[in-house]
């Protein structure tokens, strides 16, 4: 009899647990097609979303539907800032904003954040990771987040991801169409700096000519003397611009090949000299060279162009009594040509020397005897000698007032190199 009843209360168990985890298991498989059905409806809306906020409301949308309760989704910028407000689903047709009472708390909690999530005083957050950053967090009222079941989670995990793949795939867009758009930007200024230069060279080589002429036929105490030094000397220096505004747009569009011969590195430095001479006959110069014949693997019409640039570059910050030299030098330990142009002007605040190498950078400080640039010379000087493998630096003197600047080229030849 006791074995009977025994046996009886053994199956009764057994029934009941079958029964509860028949129970259970048609409740997770409702779950799992319920949250499957929110996930595919999730992923074709993410497709079709417009903007990051878009994606956002799509996202807190879902996942409340599937954890039923009112989920919140924060996005952070392209700096990887969080934004100052979040939406929250309060209702299938409603999303609000809320402020985020301390943001950088919020994100010092996240970027240390060791879990799956962080448990803050509302909310369990749960990170959206990108491919490169952290790209916002959902936001799991917590109670929700404590009564979640592995299914819920495992589920939560997939839509993350969802949104994840949606928010990298909008921002990668919104890059591709800044860089297109800064392309066509830069090809359009190019065009334009091109078209104008060219244009621009033929009158001013008539008008520099021509001023030269009247200056050789006029005497030096004619009042119009000086009107006419004066003409000559702008249209120079507007010459000197033009020619460093079509080496930027060769320089930018790749069209500039560098080829490399050995040639000596004093014939070089004389044309280069001869040149600035011819445009600024007051000034002197001083130059220094081996006795041994240095021949320097270079193009050579680049590197007289980046010595000019750079003795013009001294001849505007100095007065005619301050020194110009110039002078080349060999480093045999490295291999290196060394080439510097020092002068004896005001030199350089020491917080500017950093940049004088970056386009279209000019001085904040105006010195009483400068004339005028718009920073294309020191960076097209910095080009040239990057393409023949050198280097380029400027510093004040420590040996008196003034500016050096040295450029290195090495000794082995390369052929045939493009910039």
């Amino acid at each position: 009899m006791l074995k009977s009843i025994t046996k009886s209360i053994i199956e009764s168990v057994m029934a009941r647990f079958l029964t509860t985890h028949a129970k259970q298991n048609a409740v997770e498989a409702r779950e799992k097609e319920a949250g499957t059905k929110i996930l595919y409806t999730l992923t074709n809306h993410l497709t079709d979303a417009a903007d990051i906020h878009d994606i956002a409301g799509i996202a807190t949308n879902a996942i409340s539907k599937m954890l039923n309760s009112n989920v919140g989704c924060l996005w952070f910028d392209t700096n990887g800032k969080p934004e100052q407000t979040f939406i929250q689903q309060v209702s299938p047709q409603k999303r609000i904003h809320r402020k985020i009472p301390d943001v950088d708390a919020l994100l010092h909690r996240i970027e240390g954040l060791k879990t799956d999530y962080d448990i803050g005083t509302e909310f369990y957050d749960w990170p959206i990771y990108g491919r490169e950053t952290t790209l916002g967090l959902i936001r799991v009222p917590k109670e929700t987040a404590k009564a979640m079941s592995e299914s819920q989670t495992r589920m939560l995990h997939a839509m993350i991801e969802s949104t994840a793949l949606a928010m990298d795939r909008f921002r990668a867009m919104q890059q591709r169409i800044k860089f297109n758009e800064e392309i066509a930007q830069e090809r359009f200024r190019g065009n334009l700096l091109r078209s104008i230069s060219h244009d621009l060279r033929t009158p001013l080589s008539g008008i520099i000519g021509t001023s030269e002429m009247l200056l050789n036929m006029t005497a030096k105490d004619d009042l119009r003397y000086p009107l006419m030094a004066g003409i000559h000397k702008d249209a120079n220096w507007l010459h000197s611009l033009v020619e460093n505004i079509l080496s930027l747009t060769r320089l930018q569009d790749g069209k500039l090949v560098l080829n490399k011969q050995e040639e000596a590195a004093e014939e070089v430095v004389g044309a280069a000299i001869r040149h600035i001479s011819r445009h600024y006959p007051e000034h002197e110069i001083a130059v220094h060279v081996p006795d041994e014949l240095l021949l320097v693997p270079m193009d050579a019409k680049l590197i007289r162009q980046v010595l000019i640039n750079l003795l013009d570059n001294a001849v505007k910050h100095t007065t005619l009594q301050d020194e110009i030299s110039v002078s080349v030098t060999k480093d045999v330990e490295r291999n290196y040509a060394v080439f510097s142009v020092r002068d004896s002007g005001e030199g350089i605040v020491a917080s500017e020397l950093p940049n004088i190498f970056q386009m279209f950078y000019t001085s904040r400080v105006k010195h009483s005897d400068a004339q005028p640039g718009i920073g294309l010379g020191l960076p097209i000087c910095d080009a040239v000698v990057k393409a023949h493998g050198g280097r380029i630096t400027a510093h004040n003197r420590t040996d008196g007032p003034g500016v050096e600047l040295i450029f290195t080229l090495p000794l082995e030849v390369k052929d045939h190199e493009s910039i």
